[in-house]
C-alpha cells in the first residue's frame, strides 16, 4: 500500500489543488488538472484492476463487495474532499464509487481505511488464521453467533454446554441457529421470506 499526496501534482507556486465550483455553490472541489495528472502518472507505472472514488453517492459497501476486491491485485482509491473531485474524473477515470454509509465525512480518507482494512483483513497471509474471516459476519448473510472463552464459568454466568461437548457437527448447528436468531432480531433486512 501506498499513499500519494495530490500536492506533489498542484498547479503553480502554492501547487493548487482546489478550486470554486462553476455555478456559484459553496464549497471548493479538487480540480481535475492535478487529479488527472496524478492517475496518469500513477497508471504510468502499473496497471489498477479499478481506480475507486470514496463517495456518499456510491455503491453501498458490504462484504461481498469487499471479497470480489480483495481478489484484484491493485486497486488505486481517490479520496474526496470538500465538496468532491471534479465530474470529469469521475468519467473519465473512475471504475468503481463507493460509500461506506449514509452519511458525510470530511474527506474521504477514513472511508478508504475502512476499506483497506475490510480488504485486508481478506488477503491470505494477513490474518493468524486465515478461515477466521470465512466466518465473520456477513460472509454468508448472516451476522456472527456469540463467542466465548475462558473461563467456562464466571460470576455464575456459564458458557453454553454445547460449545463444552466437542460435538463439532452439533455446535455447527448451534452457531447456525444463533447466527440465525441474532440476524432475525438485529438485521432482519438481511434475511429472505423462507428464513424468518
Amino acid at each position: 500500500m501506498a499513499v500519494h499526496g495530490l500536492r506533489t501534482y498542484g498547479l503553480g507556486r502554492h501547487q493548487q489543488i482546489d478550486d470554486y465550483q462553476y455555478g456559484g455553490s459553496a464549497g471548493m472541489v479538487l480540480m481535475v488538472e492535478p487529479l488527472s495528472n496524478c492517475i496518469e502518472d500513477l497508471k504510468s507505472k502499473r496497471q489498477y484492476d479499478e481506480i475507486i472514488y470514496l463517495t456518499p453517492d456510491g455503491e453501498r459497501l458490504n462484504q461481498s463487495l469487499s471479497n470480489r476486491l480483495s481478489l484484484k491485485n491493485n486497486l488505486l482509491l481517490i479520496c474526496g474532499h470538500y465538496k468532491g473531485i471534479d465530474e470529469r474524473i469521475r468519467e473519465q477515470y473512475i471504475t468503481l464509487d463507493i460509500s461506506i454509509g449514509d452519511y458525510v465525512l470530511s474527506g474521504g480518507e477514513l472511508a478508504a481505511a475502512v476499506l483497506v482494512d475490510t480488504i485486508g483483513r481478506l488477503i491470505p497471509g494477513v490474518l493468524n488464521d486465515e478461515t477466521s474471516a470465512l466466518f465473520d459476519s456477513f460472509q454468508d448473510d448472516l451476522l456472527a453467533p456469540p463467542v466465548y472463552t475462558r473461563p467456562a464459568v464466571f460470576n455464575n454466568w456459564e458458557v453454553p454446554s454445547i460449545l463444552l461437548s466437542g460435538n463439532e457437527a452439533a455446535i455447527q448447528d448451534w452457531q447456525y441457529e444463533q447466527s440465525l436468531k441474532r440476524t432475525r432480531e438485529r438485521r432482519p433486512d438481511l434475511l429472505s421470506e423462507s428464513e424468518f
